[in-house]
């Protein structure tokens, strides 16, 4: 828009889908994101956190979300480029929810069509609270969901792999050159 050409700042537009994810121990989840960006960006459009539906699948594959991103960015460059944080939730017959995974992926650079994967890891646990999260069905959980994208911290924790989320993201730039970013 003509707006932000009177500002001075670049656009970055993030438009697709949060697919699916596969590979958790429970088929029955559902998915909390949000898009982290640095100070030289301003959210103009869209919504950047949320969460999907549970979904239930009939074979126990992939749970499939198709949950539509759509965001608009001014920015003033690209330090502080936008990374995806991600909580996976496993829903149980009785309708208890429990956390199945965490993730957090940088997006490309790059303008274009991205298809990324997100790994995801639980926190591991001591033997003791490994074997109350079989009966009781939760396990240990981050106090502070900031580490998730931190690698500050995240080095310190002792993780076990969990599934992965799949996203569909188109990457669009607009006036980088006028303003003398370089991507």
């Amino acid at each position: 828009s003509g707006i932000n050409a009177e500002y001075g700042m670049a656009e970055v537009h993030i438009i697709g889908n949060l697919d699916g994810g596969d590979g958790f121990s429970s088929p029955n989840l559902s998915c909390k994101w949000c898009f982290e960006t640095g100070g030289a960006w301003r959210l103009l459009e869209g919504v950047k956190d949320g969460q999907t539906q549970v979904d239930h699948p009939i074979d126990e594959g992939m749970a499939h979300w198709a949950h539509p991103i759509d965001l608009h960015y001014a920015i003033k460059g690209i330090q502080g480029w936008p990374k995806l944080s991600l909580q996976v939730f496993s829903e149980d017959i009785y309708g208890r929810t429990q956390l199945a995974g965490y993730g957090f992926v940088h997006l490309p650079t790059s303008p274009g069509f991205h298809e990324i994967k997100c790994p995801t890891w639980q926190l591991a646990g001591s033997a003791l609270e490994q074997v109350q999260s079989y009966f009781v069905g939760s396990g240990p959980q981050l106090i502070n969901d900031d580490v998730i994208a931190s690698g500050s911290d995240r080095y310190r924790l002792q993780t076990i792999a969990s599934g992965t989320v799949y996203l569909s993201l188109y990457i669009v730039t607009r006036n980088f050159h006028k303003f003398g970013i370089e991507s």
